[in-house]
């Protein structure tokens, strides 16, 4: 009895979203769902005290208010570190730097302007990862105004921060999923891959995984998506999406509903869904075709009717599900 094994699960609340954690149980005296929900809940309160702008206390916070006492915690310093490698890597179409202006056009926790080409163009200034440092661990702003926003990011990253400490306590085989980013170990019950449903791009399509598009099967990797069908508001006809082009200041036009990116680990996932978004559906297939740590799903509007077309990178057709009527997890 000592020896046994189950699979557990717990659900929760965090960043303004829920959770959904699997994982194996081994041995009667092992850690209950109850206690290890505890610890994850504890991991996440201290995960928002370093990377939430919604937390007026949290470090990033507390950066974008210019605090000289403020220092940055190992969380605060992966994101930034791994957001400049993004930034670089796809030529500033992802930028942390976008803040203000994802803020003024309604989609942060700042207050929404009456956008124009005024107020887009006073904002740009603030705008550019080339004009925010790290020195000495201390982040050093060309201009003062220059505001952070991980949003695009730090969700993702969460999910590894979860993962790690499944690790830690030698659990091998797990799967963490948090607001649709998720990443999987191992494997369930029997050595069967996890299965894992990826959302039809239906606007206001808001429960995720009641329209499924395809289920994956993955194993020892990362899952993120990112769409423009949840958060967008209209206004005299015109939709305007939450994927803000850092170099044009505007939300995105593009036929590219949601991009689904499969990586080692989640924070990479998180971080070029939204690249993806950003570029458009044209420029994300060449730049998803000439990396080999990335695998691709990228779902966009047909320029002739109302149906959804697809692209996937070479290698991402072995990942599909083939069996019909198969619920995700």
């Amino acid at each position: 009895m000592l020896g046994c094994s189950k699979y557990e699960a717990f659900d929760g609340f965090t960043q303004g979203t829920t959770y959904h954690i699997i994982y194996e149980r081994k041995g009667l005296f092992s850690t209950s769902p109850v206690k290890m929900k505890g610890e994850v809940d504890s991991i996440l309160a201290h995960f928002d005290l370093s990377l939430s702008a919604y937390e007026p206390n949290s470090i990033i916070s507390r950066i974008n208010r210019n605090d000289p006492q403020v220092v940055p915690d190992s969380d605060f310093l992966i994101v930034f570190n791994k957001s400049l490698e993004v930034f670089e890597d796809s030529e500033g179409a992802f930028d942390i730097t976008v803040g203000p202006l994802v803020n003024a056009w309604g989609f942060g926790p700042g207050r929404k302007k009456d956008m124009d080409s005024m107020i887009v163009d006073s904002l740009l200034q603030y705008v550019g990862m080339n004009k925010v440092k790290l020195i000495n661990n201390k982040i050093v702003k060309k201009i003062p105004e220059i505001k952070l926003d991980v949003n695009a990011i730090a969700q993702g990253y969460s999910v590894d921060v979860v993962s790690n400490f499944f690790k830690e306590k030698r659990i091998n085989n797990f799967l963490v999923e948090i607001g649709g980013e998720l990443r999987t170990n191992g494997t369930k019950k029997n050595g069967a891959l996890w299965k894992v449903g990826v959302d039809k791009p239906y606007d206001n399509n808001y429960i995720p995984g009641q329209n499924l598009q395809i289920i994956l099967k993955l194993k020892d990797c990362s899952l993120a998506t990112s769409g423009n069908y949840r958060k967008f508001f209209e206004k005299d006809g015109v939709k305007y999406s939450h994927s803000i082009n850092p170099k044009t200041g505007y939300p995105v036009k593009d036929s590219l509903l949601s991009a689904t990116i499969i990586a080692k680990d989640c924070i990479t996932a998180d971080a070029y869904a939204t690249t993806c978004m950003v570029m458009g559906l044209e420029k994300s297939k060449v730049f998803i075709s000439e990396r080999d740590d990335l695998e691709a799903y990228l779902i966009y509007s047909s320029e002739f009717n109302d149906s959804f077309v697809i692209w996937q990178s070479n290698n991402f057709e072995k990942l599909i599900w083939k069996e019909e009527n198969t619920q995700a997890f």
